[in-house]
């Protein structure tokens, strides 16, 4: 299978793309990444979808991976990634489009579809995302609370002196990454998920925070549950039963989208395309025939 590689000027940097197939007369499926700063690496598990002819186009956001990684925490806001995905689209020629946004990616293609209501998009796909950064929060604390006491007082302690260093609170917080969003990966795992990437950390701290559950970052007010109603295309929604977006947060999109249809991954974290790949890839390719 046919696989293009590319650099697009952006600002004066350079966002890295990454085109699996060739053009058809099948609508492309563009691929938002999560983080901010996780790299696209993990959408190269979807590579199969183009074997039918739809072209995959996926890419490092500014910040991490193969794109540029500027050292500058005033970039690191909505607007930036926002202008991003725009700018691609116009320089990939994407006139007709399916949008997936999975986690933070979701974020973003719910923000572009609400603010700037673009021409082009056939459906939008919202896996393991969220459309309130407080309702996250709520959410993931409503998890803590399910762990021992000794991990909830450490993350406790951890958030009231802002002091996320401790042995006790990395503990913690591995744990609960570990039941809610994935495994580490192993020598067994594919290799998209093995291979070394770079990692948006900077993006991530001034963007969102310092772990999943306390945003501080400039997306700490996010909040787009109540414009959800204008998004007017079809949306498949997608989660996982021990996700991070918890059902809660999933049924909250899932009830203010008009036009939607909800997924739920019975045994499944944070990336049910890895989890459960074959249920996830035949899902998508049944979404894009109807």
């Amino acid at each position: 299978m046919k696989v293009t590689e590319g650099y697009m000027p952006f600002l004066e940097y350079q966002t890295y793309y990454r085109i699996v197939g060739e053009a058809s007369e099948k609508t492309p499926l563009l691929l938002l990444h999560g983080g901010p700063g996780s790299t696209h690496n993990y959408f190269e598990l979807l590579d199969e979808l183009a074997e039918d002819g739809r072209q995959i186009v996926m890419y490092d956001q500014l910040g991490c991976g193969l794109s540029s990684i500027p050292d500058k925490p005033e970039l690191w806001t909505a607007k930036t990634w926002l202008d991003e995905l725009i700018a691609l689209r116009e320089y990939l020629g994407l006139e007709r489009v399916h949008i997936l946004g999975q986690s933070w990616g979701g974020m973003l293609l719910i923000k572009y579809m609400c603010d700037k209501q673009p021409s082009g998009v056939e459906s939008i796909i919202l896996s393991s995302t969220l459309s309130s950064a407080a309702l996250w929060k709520q959410e993931q604390h409503r998890l803590i609370k399910l762990m021992d006491e000794k991990a909830q007082d450490a993350i406790a302690y951890a958030e009231e002196n802002n002091d996320f260093s401790k042995p006790e609170y990395l503990k913690a917080n591995d744990i609960f990454m570990q039941r809610h969003a994935g495994d580490m990966p192993t020598k067994t795992s594919p290799e998209p998920l093995r291979r070394q990437k770079t990692r948006g950390e900077q993006a991530y701290l001034y963007a969102w925070g310092p772990n999943e559950f306390f945003p501080m970052g400039a997306l700490k007010t996010f909040d787009y549950t109540a414009q959800l109603h204008q998004i007017k295309v079809p949306a498949l929604i997608i989660s996982g039963a021990d996700d991070l977006c918890t059902p809660v947060i999933a049924k909250t999109m899932y009830d203010e989208i008009p036009n939607a249809t909800w997924e739920l991954f019975k045994h499944s974290r944070h990336m049910p395309f890895v989890e459960e790949r074959d249920k996830y890839i035949n899902i998508l390719t049944s979404w894009f025939e109807n």
